[in-house]
């Protein structure tokens, strides 16, 4: 017979042990092991209720079988839009993480809002708000006459009675750690209840036709918080991503079921909540019109859609005996790399010398065809002389220095040329010509040290 014992849970990874410890084995976090009651059946495995009664048997489908494509609610919005592929798909389970204030509840109540008068039955639940202060935000966003309706409430069997009743079209649930279900003994936002919760209302949502997004916290490293099976159970996982210091606000997709897991949606946040960026490059190029150096255009690719941003480099003589390297929206390994580069196999001594390297407007660059944009903006800072006039870089750095080809070129210089930028260095290869375009194909690292590095005897 089952007996009730209790556990201790990870609450990074979801890990179960048997004793407390600083440390947890599974993921290595520290500090994260937290005592809850289980009921346990011998062997340490929870009983399955579900398994005692009699199963009956599993429909299968032909591979091949026809079926209609599922009709997808468009939210009007072009960011949005492109980011979800295409619009929301009903019988969906889409899960938002996001750091605190970075406008999560704003961006929802405002699709909420749009989805309503489109004639989509809505329901906003709220666990961390009062009624009256999204009543307020909504005023403020210019949405409370949207039929909209709200709901302020924690305990999932009520909610889940309540979605039942009422058959709605689009649900936001926010946000699902603090959720909770009287089945367990857990406390509110623990493992347990985050995993239990947001299984049950995956399953409503996908045996209702509805289309559910679950609002997330992040920890300190940026990633949802709660076990990873989290996001094994949806199927998308976006993150709301920005600076609090610009305006700008990127919602990006790691998972997607019905679309690109590469897209990003880019937004500008004004008093009336969050617009679409009209020119989204410009957000992360620099108005600054100086003539020193230290700054290069990178010509980035998000999913199908070129973005322009500037990368800033400052290289100065160490006042310490261990010099300083400070990196923000780059990769620091991606930087030891390329200083690596230049020293052994351009002959740039750089390994005395203090290094900052940052991504203008709060941008953060992932991809590999930003090394050529970094080497350009070090060499220009430690010549002191700006890059020549409108020009953007981008081409992957090898340990070898040969540069490397990257996807979709003629797709970025087309981007450049439509911003009014007239040269362009990227790796040697087969790119279209594009008039008024001075394209320059580079094969070796030490081709763009002698075009914009220091005179050799300085």
């Amino acid at each position: 017979m089952a007996k009730s014992n209790t556990a201790f849970v990870c609450q990074s990874c979801g890990a179960v042990h048997a004793k407390w410890a600083g440390r947890c084995e599974a993921c290595g976090e520290w500090n994260s092991l937290v005592e809850e009651a289980s009921s346990s059946a011998p062997g340490g495995l929870s009983a399955p209720k579900s398994l005692s009664r009699k199963a009956g048997k599993a429909e299968f489908t032909p591979l091949n079988a026809v079926t209609e494509p599922q009709q997808r609610h468009e939210i009007g919005v072009e960011e949005l839009d492109r980011v979800f592929g295409g619009g929301l798909v009903p019988s969906s389970a889409t899960l938002i993480g996001g750091d605190p204030g970075i406008g999560k509840s704003t961006l929802l109540l405002q699709v909420a809002a749009r989805l309503a008068r489109n004639g989509l039955k809505t329901i906003y639940v709220s666990g961390e708000e009062a009624a009256a202060q999204i009543q307020d935000r909504a005023r403020r966003l210019k949405v409370a006459e949207s039929p909209v309706e709200l709901a302020t409430e924690t305990d999932l069997r009520k909610v889940l009675a309540s979605l039942k009743a009422a058959k709605p079209d689009f649900v936001v649930i926010d946000s699902i750690q603090t959720m909770w279900s009287d089945n367990l003994e857990a406390a509110p936002g623990s493992v347990a209840q985050v995993r239990a919760c947001a299984q049950e209302l995956t399953r409503w949502a996908k045996k209702s036709d509805v289309a559910l997004i679950l609002v997330g916290h992040v920890t300190k490293e940026g990633q949802i918080a709660g076990p990873r099976v989290v996001e094994h159970m949806v199927d998308t996982v976006f993150y709301f991503e920005g600076e609090r210091g610009h305006q700008f606000r990127i919602l990006r997709a790691v998972k997607n079921r019905f679309g690109p897991t590469d897209e990003i949606g880019i937004f500008e946040m004004h008093q009336y909540g969050l617009a679409p960026a009209r020119e989204p490059s410009a957000l992360f190029l620099s108005s600054d019109s100086d003539s020193s150096g230290g700054a290069a255009v990178f010509a980035a690719m998000e999913g199908s859609r070129p973005v322009l941003a500037e990368v800033q480099a400052l290289v100065s003589n160490s006042a310490y005996g261990t010099p300083r390297r400070s990196i923000v929206g780059w990769d620091a390994n991606r930087l030891a790399m390329v200083l690596a580069v230049l020293e052994a196999r351009c002959g740039v001594s750089l390994g005395g010398r203090d290094v900052y390297l940052s991504v203008a407007g709060g941008y953060r660059i992932a991809e590999p065809a930003g090394d050529l944009a970094a080497a350009a903006a070090l060499l220009t800072s430690l010549a002191d002389k700006p890059a020549p006039e409108k020009s953007v870089f981008f081409g992957e750095i090898a340990l070898s220095g040969s540069i490397r080809p990257v996807a979709r070129i003629d797709q970025r210089l087309k981007e450049a040329k439509r911003l009014g930028f007239k040269h362009a260095f990227v790796p040697e290869g087969s790119f279209s010509a594009i008039e008024g375009l001075t394209v320059t194909g580079l094969s070796r690292l030490s081709e763009l040290v002698d075009l914009l590095g220091p005179e050799p005897d300085a």
